[in-house]
């Protein structure tokens, strides 16, 4: 049976997966935290709907949704090197790019309407980085839907803020 980390059939490379996991975190927290300032001012002034989460879950969440996204990448790091390997991880470094420029696009610029054309887009970028992915390791799919699932729901939050701010 396939495990996430394939206990069973391979042994680990930690290094490797430490370096997935706490690279993709890291990059992660710094648009958090080149943002923080807007966050608490222009952010925290625009009119929101009524299902806008408060501040401090987004924290937790994004932190989770990059380890696994770190996870998803050793797995395909791992995998035999093809052709298909190759172009995934194109995919995933590419969305990985549209989600970095994304916190900056929208709390930076104070640019919602293209934050939400943007995140159009990186939405469709992480579909078909789960879609690549299940070519090679059923998992490393499977691990990037959460991140898919809050993708979906922040461009339903970016597009009602910038719906109601126009």
């Amino acid at each position: 049976m396939d495990t996430i980390l394939d206990f069973q059939k391979n042994k680990i490379n930690w290094l490797k997966l430490v370096i997935c996991v706490i690279g993709i975190v890291l990059l992660g927290s710094i648009s958090g935290f080149a943002n923080i300032g807007n966050i608490q001012t222009w952010y925290a002034a625009l009119d929101k709907p009524s299902f806008n989460p408060p501040n401090s879950v987004f924290g937790p969440v994004w932190t989770t949704l990059y380890a696994l996204m770190g996870v998803s990448l050793y797995r395909i790091w791992q995998s035999p090197k093809t052709a298909q390997r190759t172009k995934s991880l194109r995919i995933f470094f590419v969305q990985l790019v549209l989600n970095f420029c994304w916190s900056f696009i929208f709390f930076y610029f104070h640019l919602p309407g293209f934050a939400a054309i943007e995140i159009l887009v990186l939405w469709g970028m992480i579909l078909w980085m789960i879609l690549s992915f299940l070519k090679i390791n059923h998992w490393a799919a499977y691990l990037q839907i959460p991140y898919l699932l809050w993708v979906s729901f922040a461009s339903v939050l970016n597009i009602s803020i910038w719906w109601l701010n126009s």
